[in-house]
């Protein structure tokens, strides 16, 4: 009987659900990385809210592969204007998967940042071939965010920005 008993209660306690809270908010806005030079690179960054009030910023592009580590930047202005001055560093999308993830509090200049905030930033986003030599000059794709999400670029094409 004290068998039955135990084996009850594995039963009970086996079967209990266990639920994972999630970090993020339910908000997020995506926008669209264009293809800038020869090679055909191209995808899609998402900005979701979290609950902490950082935001992670997830890249996601197709046409990558290798081994490289692919430096991705955050430029204030926008993408006609080609601004040198980095306003934050996002970590690297690995050519293999073409996945960057990244969760930021801060801009370079060590300003506070929000989801919110970032939704009304001037900015866009480039992703280089390299982190040295002749290829980092190359920008694989590149496509602006904020309040720049839904502007022509010179190419024609109207970045758009998506949000729940």
């Amino acid at each position: 009987m004290k068998a039955l008993g135990l084996i009850a209660l594995v039963v009970l306690v086996s079967c209990q659900k266990t639920e994972v809270a999630s970090p993020y908010t339910g908000n997020q806005a995506s926008y669209g990385l264009i293809q800038i030079s020869q090679y055909p690179v191209s995808g899609t960054v998402t900005f979701k809210e979290r609950k902490d009030g950082a935001t992670t910023i997830l890249l996601k592009l197709q046409g990558t592969d290798g081994t490289n580590q692919l430096p991705v930047h955050l430029h204030l202005g926008d993408l006609s204007s080609n601004a040198p001055d980095i306003a934050a560093l996002l970590n690297p999308a690995d050519a293999k998967t073409g996945v960057s993830e990244t969760i930021i509090t801060q801009l370079a200049n060590e300003t506070k940042v929000t989801y919110r905030d970032l939704l009304k930033l001037s900015a866009y986003i480039n992703v280089h071939a390299s982190i040295s030599g002749p290829e980092s000059a190359v920008i694989l794709a590149a496509g602006n965010i904020g309040s720049n999400g839904t502007k022509t670029l010179s190419n024609g094409r109207i970045g758009v920005c998506t949000s729940k």
